[in-house]
């Protein structure tokens, strides 16, 4: 068996590192600086017990890939890529590939279900950052992180016992799942708090607008009739997966918006996280102002170039209240 990272970023670096550091076979597909930055000089996965200097396979376009049977993708790019990268790969990889979308958002497999037969949703749980192009580096201590998966819309079968039997003996928790969406739809309301993050560069004193944000997608997956599990679920069902590690030259440690815009890389996952909240709330006429207060935020500090941390908390609670008022 071949796994295939398609986007090996924070998440996808450090799954494909974990994999190759067992003894698995592993092939990476990356674009731009970072992809040939790991081509001419490998990998340097930063982890708590130290660094690593990995040479793994690289390639720039799954049209470079001799496909081969067993092989096992893991996309692992932001969701506002999967459409493209979706579309190269059913270009030259068979369509009975296993695609597995190791990615947060829970709009990713509906677009690899178009093109192929075998997809699977990946619940991500992973404290992980890559800033630079060929560097990753990984948090967790204990465990990396946190990788249950199964097969969408439902199920388990053969297939996603291998790959979490294969994370689970590379350093991750990675239980099969047969109702893995209930998950993914549970981390989808703990990611709703990047965009916050992001704009404010806190998580401190949030929690009043954290609970707003809950609740208006809590009140559109009901109207929807989406089953969403506890967010503790999502992190390990009360057990403690991993802590987390001080590393050195990376103390500072941001979500992937934070990441996104502080890399300035001209694009951001927003609208798939806190817009997935609003299109529903849309289509089954729920309000949700304050989701779309933060994807509204973060689009402007990406149009603009403001930089991290261009609103006080006390600012975005000022926005929400004037939206009440209308």
């Amino acid at each position: 068996m071949r796994f295939v990272i398609y986007g090996p970023g924070a998440v996808g670096g450090t799954i494909a590192a974990r994999l190759s550091l067992a003894g698995h076979e592993v092939l990476l597909i990356a674009r731009g600086d970072h992809g040939a930055t790991l081509r001419s000089e490998g990998m340097r996965f930063v982890a708590p017990e130290g660094e690593h200097r990995l040479r793994l396979d690289t390639v720039m376009h799954p049209a470079e890939v001799t496909w081969r049977e067993d092989d096992m993708v893991l996309l692992a790019m932001k969701s506002q890529h999967t459409h493209a990268a979706v579309a190269a790969l059913a270009e030259c990889a068979p369509a009975q590939t296993s695609v597995i979308c190791a990615q947060n958002s829970v709009a990713n497999e509906r677009v690899a279900l178009r093109c192929f037969a075998n997809v699977y949703g990946m619940l991500i749980n992973l404290p992980a950052m890559h800033m630079m192009p060929g560097e990753v580096f990984s948090f967790g201590e204990g465990a990396s992180g946190l990788l249950d998966a199964g097969r969408f819309p439902r199920g388990v079968d053969e297939r996603v016992e291998r790959l979490t039997q294969a994370l689970a003996g590379s350093g991750f928790v990675a239980d099969p799942d047969p109702n893995i969406m209930r998950k993914k739809y549970a981390k989808l309301l703990l990611n709703l708090a990047n965009a916050l993050e992001a704009a404010t560069d806190t998580y401190a004193d949030t929690e009043d607008l954290v609970a707003q944000l809950h609740a208006e997608a809590r009140a559109c997956f009901d109207a929807a009739g989406i089953d969403c599990g506890e967010p503790i679920e999502a992190q390990g069902g009360g057990r403690e997966i991993y802590t987390f590690a001080t590393l050195p030259g990376q103390e500072r440690f941001g979500g992937s918006t934070w990441q996104s815009l502080s890399r300035g890389t001209g694009n951001i996952e927003t609208d798939y996280l806190n817009g997935e909240v609003v299109q529903l709330g849309r289509l089954c006429g729920v309000p949700t102002p304050v989701n779309e207060l933060c994807q509204h935020l973060v689009r402007r500090m990406l149009h603009e170039g403001l930089p991290v941390g261009s609103f006080s908390v006390d600012d975005v609670r000022a926005q929400v209240r004037a939206l009440a008022k209308r």
